[in-house]
């Protein structure tokens, strides 16, 4: 059953009680990392093994997101910053406990590619806090891998001149 989340700006991720971040590099532009993650939302189930469905919502901005297990979230896009940022609250989940959830993606350049700082912010009552503390290193290995992917899909979009 789908719950409605308690709305928060992008300062949650200075303040909330669960801060994960996670880091890695592409070889790929900003601007091409940015538009993979914000201009063509469909195509995340293609290189995030997590996502099972991604697509755009209220003429794009909102999400609809599907996740292997079942857990869906309605989200609002809170910033899109071309080659800087792309944050998202989720409004709506059917995922247990939790109160509140933003997501921020940064985009540093970095030498001939992009530096990624992926922000998971989230509140709920302490057995919540527990679970995605226990979480962290699988969530930091989907987020490494699925930036793996998106680099080499992009590297094999610029191998083939698109």
């Amino acid at each position: 059953m789908a719950r409605r989340l308690r709305p928060v700006g992008l300062d949650f991720t200075e303040d909330a009680p669960i801060r994960l971040a996670f880091t890695a590099r592409t070889t790929a532009a900003p601007e091409a990392v940015y538009r993979a993650l914000a201009e063509e939302v469909e195509g995340w189930p293609r290189w995030f093994g997590a996502v099972t469905l991604a697509r755009p919502t209220h003429g794009g901005a909102g999400r609809e997101v599907k996740l292997v297990g079942g857990v869906r979230f309605q989200e609002t896009i809170m910033a899109a910053d071309p080659e800087q940022r792309y944050a998202y609250r989720v409004d709506e989940t059917n995922a247990p406990g939790i109160r509140a959830l933003l997501e921020e993606w940064r985009l540093t350049p970095s030498g001939s590619g992009t530096h990624v700082r992926w922000t998971f912010a989230a509140d709920g009552p302490a057995a919540v806090r527990f679970a995605l503390t226990a979480a962290r290193p699988g969530l930091g290995h989907s987020f490494r891998t699925a930036v793996r992917a998106l680099d080499r899909r992009l590297s094999d979009r610029r191998a083939a001149g698109q």
